[in-house]
């Protein structure tokens, strides 16, 4: 789980994958979907223009995320007073979305051709493949260095992962085409792309809404956080309780807190030590907490939730 860091701070995979590798790896993917593309024109074979057209989410994915990356790095303004972290997570959801709609698309493609099949030339297709299995194994380790804490690079990773897989099957579909003349071999490895293309998108995307929609983020468990809060010294009871993600990695924390007893210097102590102890045991680095009379404070105010547990 990464450390909680400032809204300066940059994460780990940011200082293991440098901008111009990042760069780099869009570039040779953007080529090698050209070049895809033209082999399964000349070719005529579907899966390898499936296979180009998810190695272009790829390339799509790695620019969005290097974009997003950039934008990071600006520190809060009077218009985004948290400041541009969340822009990752917008990229993964575009990324994830654009993904989805080619595994259908290719769903589609596979499905027509076989009512209207066509001849396949499978050199070309093996040819092609290969070259972009070697692409698709150097991207994949440029990404790896980045993909421990970062969803974007994470679905980049799998990307050019699943994308090697594809090109081996793509291959061993022409090696099929040419043997024993199975042209219905390339709408398989079609169907299969795109199938694993779509179970990608639907497992990544949930994470990516819940970041966006302020959830409490998955490694913390609200009933501990308020437990925690509730048994400290000084503390009747917590109300108005609302912890999120600032980006993928920083989390936030506001609450209203009833104090059983003690003067507003009291609070303050309170506050520091609470705080200090959100950051080591929950990595909460940003906890704004409020104090109020019992009487100003009504009781039902802790969002109603579910155990994690």
């Amino acid at each position: 789980m990464a450390h909680a860091h400032g809204h300066a701070g940059h994460s780990h995979g940011e200082e293991n994958l440098s901008d111009r590798q990042l760069v780099f790896a869009v570039a040779i993917n953007v080529l090698l979907t050209l070049a895809q593309i033209i082999g399964g024109i000349v070719s005529g074979s579907l899966a390898l223009i499936a296979d180009a057209l998810h190695n272009f989410s790829d390339a799509a994915s790695l620019g969005l995320a290097w974009f997003a990356r950039r934008m990071g790095r600006r520190p809060a303004d009077k218009l985004m007073t948290f400041g541009y972290a969340q822009g990752e997570v917008v990229a993964a959801l575009i990324n994830l979305t654009t993904l989805l709609i080619i595994g259908f698309y290719l769903i589609v493609e596979a499905v027509n051709r076989f009512a209207e099949p066509q001849p396949v030339e499978g050199w070309t297709v093996i040819w092609v493949a290969g070259i972009a299995l070697i692409i698709d194994l150097v991207t994949a380790f440029i990404v790896y260095r980045g993909a421990h804490d970062s969803i974007n690079m994470k679905a980049a990773f799998l990307h050019n992962v699943s994308d090697a897989l594809a090109s081996v099957g793509v291959i061993v579909a022409g090696v099929l085409i040419l043997l024993y003349d199975l042209t219905i071999a390339d709408l398989v490895i079609t169907l299969i792309i795109a199938g694993y293309v779509i179970w990608q998108g639907v497992t990544l995307l949930p994470r990516t809404v819940r970041l966006l929609m302020g959830a409490v983020p998955d490694e913390l468990e609200f009933d501990r956080i308020v437990a925690f809060l509730e048994s400290q010294q000084g503390i009747e009871s917590v109300h108005h309780v609302h912890i999120w993600n600032l980006g993928e990695h920083h989390r936030a924390l506001e609450t209203h807190i009833v104090l059983s007893s003690g003067s507003l210097d009291d609070f303050e102590i309170l506050k520091m030590s609470v705080k200090e102890q959100l950051a080591r045991r929950f990595e909460i680095a940003h906890a704004t907490l409020e104090a109020c009379k019992a009487h100003d404070c009504s009781t039902d105010l802790v969002p109603p939730h579910h155990s994690s547990g």
